[in-house]
């Protein structure tokens, strides 16, 4: 089980702080805003990656405003590659943003070094007529 001591320090506070120990390496000035978790054993370790988060936020600066993630702490990039298999994968965090359910139908469309993908209406004559013929 970790523990912090103390509430890290955010915004103005932390500006200040950092003017403060300017001259004390990364590690220690994290550590002394409060930027550490302490472990039942004694260990100490510095959250370097939440003190940039908050210097980054208290100096005005968003990274990802909207959080988008995929729940592995992955975000999406929009850029996918063919797999050895030969199949390009999407992704659940593509697919909830649209709305998608599983059982959704498409329409491939092949151009010149491009795909197009054309959601089928279910209620349309045509999502029908396909998934009859995916079924003989």
């Amino acid at each position: 089980m970790a523990s912090t001591a103390t509430a890290p320090l955010t915004g103005r506070a932390l500006l200040q702080k950092i003017k403060e120990l300017s001259q004390l390496p990364r590690r220690e000035t994290a550590k002394l805003c409060g930027y550490y978790t302490e472990h039942k054993n004694g260990e100490v370790r510095v959250n370097l990656t939440d003190f940039y988060d908050a210097l980054l936020s208290a100096k005005g600066v968003e990274l990802d405003p909207d959080g988008k993630r995929d729940g592995r702490g992955r975000e999406a990039s929009y850029r996918v590659s063919v797999h050895q298999n030969g199949q390009i994968v999407i992704g659940g965090t593509y697919t909830e943003a649209m709305g998608l359910k599983p059982g959704d139908l498409f329409e491939i469309k092949l151009g010149y070094k491009h795909i197009h993908l054309i959601q089928i209406d279910s209620t349309s004559p045509e999502a029908d007529s396909d998934v009859d013929s995916e079924e003989e």
